[in-house]
C-alpha cells in the first residue's frame, strides 16, 4: 500500500502576507472595468431603442414601400445588438464572478441557469458560442445583400454598402475560423476532465466522467456526493 505523501509545509511571515493579501487584494481593480461594461451596455440599449424607432417610422410613414428585405436587414440588425447585450452580460457577470467576487445570489429566481456553475472555462466557450451567434447574423446580412451579385460585384444594396465575391469569401473564412475556434476550447476543455478521480469538483463543476481509469463516464446521474465514513 503507498501511504499518503505529506501535506507541503509553507513558512508565511509578515512581509509575505503582507504582499499575499495586496496581490489577492489587486483584484479589485477590474471591478471598474465591469462597471465601465454595464454602461456600454446602456449605450446600446439605448441605440436598440433608436433602430426600432426608426424600423416602426418607417412602416409607419411609408407601408406601401415595405420590403421584406430591408425589414430582414433591419430585424438582423436589431438582433444584432441583443446578442451582443448577451455577450457584455456574460462577460460582466462571469467574469465579475470568476475573477473578482462571487455574487451571493444562491436561491434567487431570476438567478441566470450558467451562472450556478461558471468559471474559466466554461465562460470562454460560452463566449466563443456567442461570437459565433454574432458573426452569423452578420454573415446572414452579407448573403441577402449579395442575393444580385453580378460579375463577383454587389453595388447599390439595401444598406448602401458595396460587397465583392472577395469580401465575401473572407467573411466566410473569418466565421469557419471562429467555429473552429470554439470547437477547440470545447475540446480542450472536455480533455481537462480526463484521468481524474470519480465524483472530483473541478473548476466548480462535478467531473462527467466517473470512471477514472478510463476517463469515459456514461451516467452523469452516478455523481451524487459519496459518504466518505462508509466503505464498499
Amino acid at each position: 500500500m503507498s501511504s499518503t505523501p505529506p501535506a507541503r509545509q509553507y513558512r508565511t511571515t509578515p512581509g509575505s502576507a503582507l504582499v499575499g493579501y495586496a496581490i489577492f487584494a489587486s483584484r479589485w481593480l477590474q471591478a471598474p472595468l465591469y462597471l465601465g461594461l454595464i454602461l456600454a451596455q446602456a449605450i446600446y440599449v439605448v441605440v436598440f431603442m433608436i433602430e426600432l424607432w426608426h424600423l416602426a417610422e418607417g412602416v409607419i410613414a411609408h407601408p406601401e414601400k415595405i420590403d421584406e428585405a430591408d425589414i430582414m436587414l433591419a430585424v438582423l440588425g436589431l438582433i444584432d445588438v441583443v446578442m451582443i447585450a448577451n455577450l457584455l452580460i456574460m462577460v460582466i457577470i462571469g467574469g465579475y464572478e470568476t475573477f473578482v467576487s462571487r455574487i451571493n445570489v444562491d436561491g434567487h429566481p431570476d438567478q441566470p441557469e450558467w451562472l450556478s456553475h461558471v468559471n474559466a472555462n466554461v465562460l470562454k466557450v460560452k463566449l466563443a458560442m456567442a461570437i459565433i451567434g454574432i458573426s452569423s447574423i452578420h454573415l446572414l446580412k452579407t448573403f441577402i445583400e449579395v442575393g444580385d451579385m453580378t460579375d463577383g460585384l454587389a453595388k447599390g444594396t439595401e444598406t448602401g454598402q458595396s460587397y465583392s465575391s472577395e469580401g465575401v469569401m473572407w467573411q466566410v473564412i473569418i466565421h469557419s475560423v471562429f467555429i473552429l475556434s470554439a470547437l477547440a476550447l470545447a475540446l480542450i476543455d472536455r480533455m481537462s476532465y480526463h484521468k481524474v478521480a470519480p465524483h472530483e469538483v473541478h473548476d466548480g463543476v462535478p467531473v462527467a466522467y466517473p470512471d477514472a481509469h478510463s476517463g469515459l463516464g456514461t451516467d452523469s446521474t452516478k455523481l451524487e456526493p459519496v459518504d466518505s465514513g462508509s466503505h464498499r
